[in-house]
């Protein structure tokens, strides 16, 4: 990871969950646990190798829990840590936000409900 600017904690989540996959991976978990292939089929434009490597920085992070079972084929499972499970009411937020913003951000006129 790249050198802080500052010691921010908002840049420090920001290291840890920008891009593109991070919170889609975070929404996906804020059900259960799912297999790297459920990951992958939930997130079909995402390569494999950046999929492992989000997947790792969130583990490093301690915000996702990789589980590895025994047997043939190797069966790994993901799941959110209780720090991870702390995150679920921002991801929620933020998708609300965007839903009830919608109109304004892109300039529609509100519907009003007849009364």
């Amino acid at each position: 990871m790249k050198d802080l600017v500052s010691r921010c904690p908002i840049e420090e989540v920001m290291q840890v969950l920008s891009g593109r996959w991070p919170t889609l991976l975070l929404y996906y978990l804020k059900d259960g646990t799912k297999r790297f292939s459920d990951l992958r089929r939930d997130n079909p434009t995402v390569s494999h190798r950046i999929l492992t490597l989000e997947l790792r920085k969130l583990e490093k992070a301690g915000i996702v829990r990789r589980t590895a079972r025994q047997g043939y084929p190797l069966r790994v499972d993901y799941d959110l840590t209780p720090v991870g499970l702390t995150l679920v009411p921002l991801i929620d937020a933020l998708g609300g936000w965007w839903e009830k913003t919608e109109t304004e951000r892109l300039g529609l006129p509100k519907l009003r409900h007849a009364a």
